[in-house]
């Protein structure tokens, strides 16, 4: 196999499971510190009543942040989606449900306290009980994962042209039920199925990137230009025109994880990228830790360079907490135990990791 992987003439990604693929990594790597910039640098400027420089590098992200991560998400389903259905559910929804349960008992319990003081016991555990219907917090995105391998799995007899269209409509329609999961599945699903179907492509873009960097820097500075034109304009998020940034944007993003990983730079997004699942569990504690340490006690005065240090140490306190929780025998929090699989393992480890 290439270094970024090669394409199977039927259209499928023709690549181990277990193999890595550089630019993948690194473009993982660059959205999940995209998320925890997003919440690190909103959550203290509500705090603080007032905006900073981070902010202008939020809002630049937000055509492409979310879309990238589910575009990339997609890629690898043709491996495995013609699994048998315990096999595919046990990898591809249980896997997920299990670290959402894990997480979302785990964030509760921090914010229970606060929760009971504006209410009371009982309406927290009601609440407690409903984030297993509407997503809780930051985790949405793994409650939602899920739900995109079932429904890409049901539709695969369908024309897949004809879905694609029906997801890319959801996406244009702005569905606004106030339910999460239906709302952020019309507005995602349609990156997601893309990844899917259309990963021969995503690789072969890649490719191309590799082989000719000084065209594939042309083209990342003009869409720059061109997003946050439309950022600044306000028309990022008009119909169609938020559907085709997404995808310009999810372009933007693998072709500059393979320039990175051509070069071998900055491989703390490689990390990241690695360890992507980890950080989106655990970044919210640490995240919330500093920025009310902080803002308490004011001694960085400056907002943006304060939203920049809680990113910051959100990304690396996620990966501290990883780390101190496989030293002290809390694997469990980052890795799937035996007891919780339905289907059979292969040979190998007891635990599955998030990834």
């Amino acid at each position: 196999m290439a270094a970024n992987g090669t394409i199977a003439a039927s259209g499928g990604v023709n690549a181990p499971a277990a193999a890595r693929i550089d630019w993948i990594d690194y473009a993982k790597g660059i959205c999940i510190v995209m998320v925890v910039m997003m919440h690190s640098v909103l959550g203290v400027e509500l705090a603080a009543g007032e905006t900073g420089f981070m902010h202008v590098l939020v809002a630049f992200a937000k055509p492409f942040r979310m879309p990238d991560f589910f575009l990339i998400s997609g890629l690898f389903l043709p491996l495995v989606i013609d699994r048998d259905w315990r096999t595919y559910l046990d990898r591809k929804v249980v896997h997920f449900a299990y670290f959402y349960v894990v997480w979302v008992t785990i964030q509760f319990g921090f914010k229970a306290p606060a929760f009971a003081a504006e209410t009371s016991w009982r309406d927290v555990g009601l609440l407690y009980l409903e984030s297993f219907i509407e997503p809780f917090g930051t985790l949405w995105f793994i409650y939602l994962l899920p739900i995109f391998f079932v429904v890409t799995k049901l539709t695969r007899r369908f024309p897949p042209q004809a879905i694609w269209l029906i997801a890319a409509g959801l996406e244009t329609a702005r569905i606004s039920t106030g339910w999460t999961a239906i709302d952020e599945f019309c507005a995602r699903f349609v990156y997601f199925y893309s990844g899917y179907l259309f990963a021969p492509y995503v690789f072969a873009l890649s490719d191309r990137a590799r082989s000719h960097p000084p065209l594939a820097l042309a083209a990342l500075a003009i869409w720059a230009l061109i997003n946050a034109g439309l950022v600044e304009a306000g028309a990022s998020e008009w119909k169609i025109v938020s559907l085709a940034l997404g995808f310009a944007g999810a372009g933007a993003i693998i072709t500059m994880g393979t320039l990175l990983a051509r070069a071998q730079w900055l491989n703390f997004f490689r990390f990241c990228g690695e360890h992507s699942i980890v950080i989106y569990l655990a970044f919210f504690l640490p995240m919330a830790a500093t920025r009310t340490l902080l803002l308490r006690t004011g001694i960085i005065p400056d907002i943006g360079t304060v939203s920049l240090i809680v990113t910051l140490v959100g990304v690396i306190g996620a990966l501290a907490i990883w780390q101190v929780a496989l030293r002290f025998g809390a694997g469990f929090l980052f890795k799937r135990p035996a007891a919780f699989w339905i289907a059979p393992k292969k040979a190998g480890p007891m635990l599955q990791a998030a990834e």
